[in-house]
């Protein structure tokens, strides 16, 4: 962030709203408000000697179905290393994981919190996944699907879609367009260059859903096939 005025980068200030002045970092405590303006102060020290168990070790509390846990769970995914007197069992609990088809659900606290997490092999490693909390999800942000019926030819149609575009899950094929067009516009201001825009197709209301469903098929269809044709150019082009 910058200031317009000078386009002099914005720093962030730590303010006493008391003293009405900006204060050091080493000036500050933490605490929680228990009444309006009231707040008991905790340290770091008592924070440590209060930490459960899980904060040094990490406990392992029942196994589950590979598709047990519903995504909408999931909050973060990390790597789990395994150090050098550790190999064994980290490649014994990774084989009788792989084997029996089950992921790990275990407590373990990081970043100040302990967390719920589902551990499961993948690609010759363990992957660990921390999970939301149920009261972390509100329920008041969901909303209940459409009550509207449909015909069994547009339930076929639809079908039709969906086996038109299934294909494995290959994460390198997608990327973030958004980012390159923003390195783009930077790189054109910065060398002086007219910068290009993107035409953004018009958004027209879809009345006919059948119709909707035919112009999408045709639409996947035509991209299936400039997808082909680019693949084959690329063959030749090696050959």
């Amino acid at each position: 962030m910058l200031h317009k005025k000078d386009q002099s980068r914005v720093k962030e200030v730590w303010y006493c709203a008391e003293e009405n002045k900006p204060i050091e970092r080493s000036e500050i405590e933490k605490g929680y408000e228990v009444s309006k303006g009231e707040y008991v102060v905790v340290d770091d020290q008592e924070l440590k000697e209060i930490a459960p168990p899980t904060a040094t070790t990490m406990d392992i509390l029942q196994f589950v179905g590979k598709d047990e846990v519903d995504p909408i769970y999931f909050e973060s995914s990390y790597y789990i290393a395994a150090e050098d007197k550790t190999a064994k069992p980290y490649v014994l609990f990774m084989g009788a994981r792989t084997d029996t088809k089950q992921n790990a659900i275990a407590k373990v606290a990081m970043h100040n919190r302990e967390h719920v997490v589902l551990i499961r092999p993948s690609e010759g490693g363990l992957v660990l996944h921390t999970l939301y909390y149920p009261d972390e999800l509100h329920k008041a942000n969901r909303s209940e699907a459409p009550k509207a019926k449909y015909s069994a030819k547009e339930l076929e149609l639809a079908k039709s879609l969906v086996k038109n575009l299934t294909a494995p899950f290959k994460p390198q094929e997608f990327k973030d367009t958004y980012r390159e067009n923003v390195e783009r516009l930077i790189e054109q201001k910065s060398k002086g260059q007219k910068i290009t825009t993107v035409k953004q197709p018009r958004k027209a209301p879809v009345v006919d859903l059948m119709e909707a469903l035919k112009r999408s098929l045709k639409a996947s269809a035509q991209a299936a096939a400039a997808k082909g044709a680019k693949k084959a150019a690329g063959r030749r082009k090696v050959a």
